[in-house]
């Protein structure tokens, strides 16, 4: 496997990934067992703050007499939107709080987060999928959006060819829309590869309905909220003589905010996943053991570097490998428990990538080019787990 040491102190490649694993539990346990009201008062801090940002930035929208105070406002949004699309919502959805007595709306079942993306379709294919065996084609749907592929293991298509311009001009302003086609089965409809679909069975009247209802149960409603509920209140609240100026300001708050919070989701996730050292595996690859399922997820991610509030607006998720290990832990364990999981991996000789933020985008930029184009040899051009074990 391509996570040994040439020299270990274990006898066995199976001895050394039955320690890995015993390690991983422990680090697992002991978090876990801190899980508790502190983190629901946590996370109940963070929905206020939100709250409050979400107010203060619409008001300063509507009333913004010039540039300054619109832009103040325009960021303020944000704050909103990404907070409960990342921190708040992935969190909770993840199950990070079901185990806590009055979980409340932050019970994964309760849950409806601020993103135009349908919560049971994203659990279907989120928690089920990508976390279940992730980077593995055949079962990880998330190696590839739509006309993007993200790693070799995805078969190169003509489309391909124009996947950089298209990830940076579509893909990354209209992340979380993206993701909701993806996720919903719309983007098989679209543009699936007929001999394998990743959210719909076939391309029947019946599974291409059932995907337009999941796409659009949650489009209407967030869409209806963010450009014809909150720009009426705004026009009513400063009647019919600045109502039109009011509705267009609105309107372009809201869109702005939008663009940010998915260009900044799209930089996180895709730093998080893509990388040409990223491990990847091929179709029917299978761990034998827990611990080589550990080590698969942690090569098959990376970690970045950043500043305590950058991680808030991350959503931990420059914690990547620690969620892939521990998804259903909240935001605050990851942050606590990366130090020791990559103590952890060193001295089991697994790999654990982290780099500053600017280098792992860097790295995920090439990848994307890279894989644009028909590369020769694509099995060889990446160190696999499941290559360098049948070596």
């Amino acid at each position: 496997m391509s996570c040994a040491s040439q020299t270990t102190p274990w006898p066995s490649e199976a001895e050394r990934l039955r320690s890995f694993a015993a390690a991983i539990d422990a680090i697992h346990h002991d978090a876990k067992a801190r899980v508790g009201p502190e983190d629901l008062r946590y996370i109940r801090r963070v929905d206020r703050v939100s709250r409050v940002a979400e107010l203060v930035g619409r008001t300063l929208i509507a009333v913004s007499p010039g540039p300054i105070l619109f832009t103040t406002g325009v960021l303020s949004l944000w704050v909103y939107k990404q907070l409960q699309a990342t921190e708040i919502g992935h969190t909770a959805l993840h199950g990070a709080f079901n185990r806590i007595e009055g979980a409340g709306k932050f019970h994964s079942r309760a849950h409806r987060w601020q993103v135009p993306i349908d919560e049971a379709s994203w659990l279907r294919g989120h928690n089920g999928r990508h976390h279940g065996l992730t980077n593995v084609a055949g079962h990880d749907a998330d190696i590839h959006f739509g006309p993007i592929r993200l790693t070799p293991e995805t078969p190169h298509r003509f489309v391909h060819y124009f996947q950089v311009p298209f990830t940076f001009l579509v893909l990354f302003p209209n992340f979380t829309a993206g993701m909701n086609l993806h996720f919903t089965g719309v983007a098989d409809v679209w543009l699936g590869d007929d001999e394998q679909l990743d959210f719909i069975p076939d391309r029947s009247p019946a599974s291409i309905k059932d995907a337009y209802k999941r796409a659009f149960r949650k489009f209407v409603p967030y869409y209806a909220k963010e450009y014809l509920m909150w720009p009426a209140i705004a026009a009513a609240a400063f009647g019919w003589w600045l109502g039109p100026l009011v509705v267009v300001k609105s309107l372009a708050g809201n869109w702005v905010s939008e663009r940010l919070r998915d260009i900044y989701s799209g930089l996180t996730i895709f730093c998080g996943h893509v990388g040409e050292e990223t491990a990847s595996f091929p179709e029917g690859t299978l761990p034998a053991s827990k611990g080589e399922r550990y080590a698969m997820q942690v090569e098959a991610t990376n970690n970045y570097q950043v500043p305590w509030l950058v991680s808030l607006f991350c959503g931990a998720l420059d914690k990547q490998i620690e969620h892939h290990l521990f998804p259903s832990l909240p935001t605050n364990r990851l942050r606590e428990v990366a130090p020791e999981v990559r103590v952890v991996c060193a001295a089991h000789g697994v790999k654990y990538r982290q780099q500053s933020w600017p280098r792992m985008l860097w790295g995920s930029f090439k990848e994307i080019g890279r894989l644009s184009r028909k590369l020769p040899h694509e099995r060889g051009t990446k160190t696999t787990l499941s290559a360098a074990a049948s070596s």
